[in-house]
């Protein structure tokens, strides 16, 4: 690879057994509903140590579906952090819950137990926080919390497929937790997400719910409003391929951050991403962030020079409660939270993925030390 090929944000790790189980489920007729779909729920549900999985066709389908099974509405008050994607307060949005921000806790970027404590109202009915970027840091605390104020726990580990939180599994703590496929994550299936809980009830609202609300398998037998969430044989009959592969891919992610580790960590000026445990955590993205002296001007002069160099990279996230439809929406303002805004004006998202080379993350370096030299 020459210094003018350009390198990737993010890139999805696909073999041959992959494009074999699409080709056998073209082959079979049976392209959704069929049997490669409840092997990939078994599978996702056994490495979340759940009793059930739920496939559905985006994280964000599974987010709202567990809102709605859980109950949650009009009146409602759902805790979560501003520093995550939009489809976490989305899911609360859209049953006509209202989302209430927390800050975050700067050593993990996962939400502040003690914000959610501070955050907790009469009207508080659940705690939706975020593994950020495969870290799983606080989640025995937030069940704690959840468990003492009587409050749902809903798990947003949308990116933490295969982390372990000492000894747990990502998807195993609250009452619910969604997974998601899109093709940066940890496994793909193009899109596609997983529910994964213990509970019956919650499995059979979101089986049912998935499926336009049908009471049982019978064509045309509907018993409440649902939503056309389902996966296809085709997408599950990747995610089974994939997550029979889910510790060789997480492997290989660790593998590519080490690298990151090693190259960047004696640059002064920079943070490397925060986690838990390094070794356990499942690496979604590979986010750096600058120092504080840096202002989100800089940061984006990085980023500038970094795609100049052909180098694939983002800011990760915006703040949500700086987003203008929450503006309007909550009332939230930008200063409301003021740990993640001076993160994510500071946050940069570098190329990561599973077969990243020792000769892109030097790219990298070089090309980064020299951005951060012109700041200077």
């Amino acid at each position: 690879m020459s210094d003018a090929d350009p390198i990737p944000l993010a890139r999805p790790d696909i073999t041959d057994a992959e494009i074999q189980a699409v080709s056998d489920v073209l082959r079979s007729g049976r392209l959704s509903l069929g049997p490669r779909l409840e092997t990939f729920e078994r599978a996702c549900a056994a490495r979340a140590a759940r009793t059930y999985g739920i496939a559905v066709n985006s994280g964000t389908s599974g987010l709202h579906l567990c809102v709605r099974a859980l109950g949650l509405g009009d009146g409602d008050e759902v805790i979560t952090s501003p520093f995550t994607f939009i489809a976490t307060p989305n899911s609360v949005l859209f049953e006509g819950a209202r989302p209430v921000f927390a800050d975050i806790d700067p050593d993990s970027y996962n939400l502040d137990p003690h914000a959610i404590e501070a955050a907790v109202t009469p009207r508080t009915k659940a705690v939706l926080p975020v593994e950020v970027f495969g870290n799983p840091a606080h989640f025995a605390a937030y069940e704690r919390i959840a468990r003492d104020h009587g409050l749902a726990l809903i798990e947003d580990c949308c990116e933490a497929l295969g982390a372990t939180l000492d000894g747990r599994a990502a998807g195993s703590f609250g009452d619910c937790g969604v997974f998601a496929f899109y093709p940066n994550k940890q496994i793909t299936t193009g899109e596609g997400g997983m529910i994964v809980t213990d509970r019956q009830d919650v499995r059979d609202l979101c089986v049912s719910t998935r499926n336009q609300g049908r009471a049982t398998e019978a064509w045309l037998s509907h018993a409440r409003l649902g939503y056309n969430y389902r996966l296809s044989d085709i997408a599950a009959a990747i995610g089974e391929v994939q997550v029979s592969r889910l510790d060789e891919l997480l492997e290989k992610r660790r593998m590519a951050a080490r690298l990151y580790d090693d190259a960047l960590g004696p640059m002064e000026e920079i943070h490397l991403p925060p986690m838990h445990d390094r070794a356990t955590a499942s690496w979604f993205v590979y986010v750096i962030r600058l120092a504080d002296h840096y202002t989100q001007a800089d940061r984006d002069a990085v980023l500038d020079a970094l795609r100049g160099r052909g180098i694939g990279c983002s800011n990760y996230f915006v703040p949500c409660h700086t987003q203008p439809y929450l503006q309007e929406l909550l009332g939230t303002q930008p200063g409301d939270f003021p740990v993640t805004e001076r993160i994510a004006a500071r946050t940069i998202a570098l190329p990561f993925f599973g077969t990243l080379t020792p000769e892109q993350v030097a790219r990298v370096r070089d090309a980064l030390g020299n951005a951060l030299v012109a700041l200077r």
